[in-house]
């Protein structure tokens, strides 16, 4: 497709997927070296290459994922294990809270298909769309969940593969991309209200629990501060004209 892009409306579901896959394609960018490093470090970890991609295509969530190479093969009981990364994928829970609103009329399975697909950089993008009055089309958000999922497995394949040339993460600054990749997902809220002071609350109480309590439940700690004190702050919706008529007659 050349020129300017058709509405909504216009679009066949063959194009709505297309257009989901364009937006896409910067995201594996992104995260892609992510992927790379889960994968070298999982067979670093005495992880087979099959096993570091089934991981990859079953869970699908590259912070938890890394949670659970720290902790297997330690002497750490199981429910830790699952509480931990329980911590660190909370926000998830939230995401499918806001995502739910916007794909109520689809069907059941096709829900359960968007929750599955529902990862950081997918939520950011629909909360993207809907903020520019657009609707979250099936298609749309298939095609924009083919590209980062599969994206995401290649690369951690890459990874077991080459992950000789990862070795020194630090080195070539890969561990320190996923802060990078997370705060521009920020940044992309910052025209909302009270995002400023939000933002600045959870951040303190994140660190103030990575300090104390420890990782990775600082994760869940900073958002749900964050979460109490955008509802506290929440501006009261306005009452609308017809209501305070209607009531008037009363």
């Amino acid at each position: 497709m050349t020129g300017k892009r058709l509405p909504d409306d216009s679009m066949t579901p063959w194009l709505l997927f297309l257009e989901g896959m364009k937006r896409g394609l910067p995201i594996v960018i992104t995260a892609g070296p992510f992927g790379a490093l889960f994968g070298a470090l999982a067979v670093d970890g005495g992880m087979a290459t099959h096993e570091a991609v089934l991981m990859s295509a079953t869970i699908f969530a590259g912070a938890s994922q890394l949670v659970g190479l720290n902790l297997f093969g330690h002497n750490i009981p199981a429910w830790i294990v699952v509480l931990s990364i329980f911590a660190v994928n909370f926000r998830h829970i939230l995401y499918s809270a806001s995502l739910g609103r916007h794909i109520s009329g689809w069907s059941a399975m096709r829900q359960y298909f968007g929750f599955f697909f529902l990862v950081d950089p997918a939520y950011a993008e629909t909360e993207r769309r809907v903020e520019q009055g657009e609707d979250i089309q099936f298609s749309w958000y298939m095609g924009l969940a083919f590209v980062v999922y599969v994206g995401w497995v290649v690369m951690t394949w890459l990874g077991t593969i080459f992950g000789n040339f990862l070795e020194d993460s630090h080195r070539w600054g890969i561990d320190f991309l996923l802060p990078v990749y997370f705060m521009a997902l920020l940044m992309g809220f910052r025209k909302r209200p009270l995002w400023l002071p939000i933002v600045a609350v959870s951040a303190a109480a994140s660190i103030l629990a990575s300090e104390t309590v420890g990782s990775p439940w600082h994760v869940s700690i900073g958002a749900a501060v964050g979460i109490l004190t955008a509802a506290f702050f929440a501006p009261i919706p306005k009452r609308s004209e017809a209501a305070e008529d209607k009531e008037g007659l009363h």
